[in-house]
This record gives C-alpha cells, sequence and structure tokens, in this order.
C-alpha cells in the first residue's frame, strides 16, 4: 500500500511534462503528463546519531544531513520501470546511505523508531513520511550510487503498476561551512519520457533544541509515600533520584542529556532523541531492579521503596513549564492506572511494576531476551473520566521481601 497524499502548495518545486518517450503519460487533463517534483527536503544528522564509522569524520570538517526528495507521476499507462535521479552540484557532497524502503529507514507502525526518522518527523508533514513507510505489495526497488554525488532509486512493477507517489531517503555528507544543498533532479519512466535537470538550491536550516521529535517517556512514583513522615520522605526523594540516575547511566544515557521533571514523590523523564530502546529499555528494567533491591536488602519491608513505572513513546516537544504530546500525558496514565495500583498491592514482595503500551511490547519486548516476554501480564487502561483508552502490558519487578509493607 502507498499513501496517494499529492505533493501540494509550497511543497512543489515545479511539474513538468515528459520529452521523448511514447507519450504513454497524461495529466489530469489529457496534456502528455510529466512529473511534479517536490522540494527536498534537508535536514541536519548530529554525530551522536551517525553510524560509527561516520562519527570521526566530523572531526575532519564533514558535515552530515538527511535529505527526503519526493515525486508524483502524472498516471502512465501500463508502464514497468521508474527511474529518480539526484546530482549534487556543491563541492565535497557525496551521499553515504541511501534507504531502499520504509524499513531500512527506521520506520516503525507506530511511528519514527530511529534517530534519522525521528528528527525527520520533527519537520516532515505526515503524508512524506507515510511514503517511506507504506511499501509493501510495491514494486521492487534498489539504489545506485552510494558514496558519490549523483545516486538514485529505480523501481520496477512487470504488472504495469507503478505508484504515482514517490520518497526516497538519503544521508549526505556535506562541507562543514556549507550553508545549502544544491543540485538536479532527473527522472525516467518507461513508454512515457523522461524529465532531467531539473535544478533545486535548499537552505540548511538548523533544528531548534526543543523541536519536537519521537522520544521514549519514562515516569516513576514512590509507593505508600504520603504516609512516610518528614525526616523519612527526605530519604526516599535522595534515593529515587539517584537510583532512577545511576539506572539511566548504565544504560548509556548520562546526565548531560536528560533534564528530568522531579515531583516529590515522583520524576518524569524524556530520553535523548534516536537512542536504541531494544538496548536502553531492558538495562533500565535490570538495573531498577538491582538497585532498589540494594537499597532495601536488609531493612525491614515497611521501610522499602518501592515504585510503580511507566514507559510510552511518542511525539513530544519542551514547552515553557514541560513537555507536551500525548505520550506525556499517556505515561502519567498508565502510572496512575488502576492495574498498575493493583499488582503494587497484591504484590508487596516486588521491587516495582511497569505498565507499558502495546507497541512497546511488540517493538522491544516480543523481539528482546530480558525481560522475557512471557513474563508481561497484559491490561487495559480504561479512564472513561479522562478519555483514555490504551491496550497495555504489565510487568513485576524482581522480588526481595517476603513480609507485607505498606501497599499502595
Amino acid at each position: 500500500m502507498w499513501s496517494d497524499d499529492e505533493l501540494t502548495g509550497d511543497e512543489v518545486l515545479g511539474h513538468h511534462a515528459w520529452t521523448g518517450g511514447e507519450g504513454r503519460g497524461e495529466d489530469g487533463d489529457g496534456g502528455p503528463g510529466g512529473v511534479r517534483c517536490g522540494h527536498p527536503l534537508i535536514y541536519p544528522v548530529p554525530p551522536e546519531d551517525l553510524p560509527t564509522p561516520l562519527r570521526g569524520r566530523t572531526a575532519m570538517g564533514h558535515r552530515y544531513v538527511g535529505a527526503l526528495f519526493a515525486f508524483d507521476l502524472d498516471p502512465v499507462r501500463g508502464s514497468t520501470g521508474a527511474r529518480f535521479e539526484v546530482a549534487l552540484t556543491g563541492p565535497g557532497c557525496r551521499a553515504v546511505r541511501l534507504d531502499a524502503d520504509g524499513d531500512s529507514f527506521g520506520l516503525v507502525p507506530s511511528g519514527p523508531g530511529s534517530a534519522v526518522a525521528a528528527r525527520t518527523a520533527a519537520v516532515a508533514r505526515p503524508g512524506l513520511l507515510r511514503r517511506l513507510a507504506m511499501r509493501r505489495g510495491g514494486p521492487r526497488v534498489w539504489t545506485t550510487g552510494a558514496q558519490s554525488a549523483t545516486f538514485g532509486w529505480g523501481y520496477e512493477d512487470r504488472r504495469g503498476a507503478l505508484p504515482r507517489a514517490y520518497a526516497m531517503h538519503a544521508l549526505l555528507e556535506i562541507p562543514a561551512d556549507a550553508t545549502e544543498v544544491s543540485g538536479s533532479l532527473s527522472v525516467q519512466v518507461a513508454g512515457a519520457g523522461e524529465v532531467t535537470g531539473v535544478p533545486f538550491t535548499e537552505p540548511l536550516r538548523p533544528v531548534a533544541e526543543n523541536a519536537a521529535a519521537v522520544r521514549l517517556c519514562m515516569a516513576a512514583d514512590v509507593v505508600g509515600y504520603s504516609r512516610r513522615g518528614n525526616a523519612e520522605t527526605e530519604v526516599l526523594q535522595h534515593d529515587l533520584v539517584r537510583i532512577l540516575g545511576d539506572a539511566r547511566r548504565a544504560a548509556g544515557i548520562g546526565d548531560g542529556r536528560v533534564r528530568p521533571q522531579p515531583a516529590g514523590d515522583g520524576q518524569f523523564t524524556v530520553l535523548p532523541v534516536g537512542i536504541d530502546e531494544s538496548a536502553v529499555i531492558p538495562v533500565l528494567l535490570r538495573e531498577l531492579g538491582e538497585r532498589l533491591a540494594e537499597r532495601d536488602r536488609g531493612r525491614a519491608a515497611a521501610e522499602a521503596m518501592r515504585l510503580r513505572v511507566a514507559l510510552h513513546r511518542g511525539l513530544v516537544k519542551e514547552a515553557p513549564n514541560g513537555w507536551v504530546g500525548a505520550a506525556a500525558i499517556a505515561v502519567h496514565r498508565l502510572l496512575d492506572s488502576p492495574p498498575l495500583r493493583a499488582a503494587i498491592g497484591d504484590n508487596p514482595a516486588a521491587t516495582y511494576v511497569l505498565g507499558l503500551p502495546d507497541v512497546l511490547y511488540r517493538d522491544v519486548i516480543v523481539p528482546g531476551v530480558q525481560p522475557p516476554a512471557e513474563d508481561f501480564r497484559e491490561m487495559t487502561v480504561d479512564l472513561p473520566e479522562k478519555g483514555f483508552v490504551e491496550r497495555g502490558w504489565l510487568y513485576l519487578g524482581p522480588a526481595v521481601f517476603t513480609a507485607t509493607p505498606p501497599s499502595r
């Protein structure tokens, strides 16, 4: 399935008629037809998001940007193949990576899942990203010209049913002092004709530090906090900050990459763009259980620090008074949900209870090894008063106590 969203308005670089060919293309008015080229979408890719072999080249005067190229074909009768080519004209510019489909681009069904995809989502309109994601059942596609200034994508469908809307992704290497990316676009469609040498020049615009991006959100609350005295709650706050920070650092997330929001008995943190969730989440959960168990080993059960924890993923943005976005709200809905409260109350030996949405369970837990997917229990969080319903999964952290501490 392919997205049929057409390029419109300022997205259109130009509409160009076919030259040569057999004249099997036509526009909506019965004319000879052609191709609508979109303005290339250029966005910065910081060093930490680059493949490891490229990171060292940033110190050698190189800079990296992602580029999305989009095209709309007028209807073509019975064509079995199309070829899209980009020729960069700036000195020192080349494509170092070309993606042939949405999976290698890093998209997942619920939204962007890779660093490059997340940064694109911050500036691209949804229809353009859907073109990359919806390639199942589409024509065979291949790339040519990686590591050079002239590169492209070919499509073949022997049924003669080529799609009309296209998008392709490339990672470009450019000089560090470049202020724009320029070049030309060419399109060839079997039986219809060709369009060659369509010039483009796109200025480089930095993405603001607080731009919207897809991120992993984490929230935690201390169980039974309000029942403690002042001296004990001060200790709990100190230990909560320390334990959550230790768990993040063990997962490779340094203190300078996050700005946790304190809430007395809890903490909300939006993790950095582009983390490998399949590596980070298992380490976070393991370290959280181990450090909570270490803290409470030898203490009376009533003095234990037990947590409710929730994870969620989505497009969020930092605003003047905190993070905004559906995921920032949903993670707290999971955290405070009746299933999590019941689970921590019914399992007094558990160090923590975790809730996460179905998409994280499918993307991270099911393909992983630890924690085992079979240790998760399905739940539905239904909060009519909040207008919130979500399928999720519940997981109990390691057990420490046999006695019953205060439950909730």
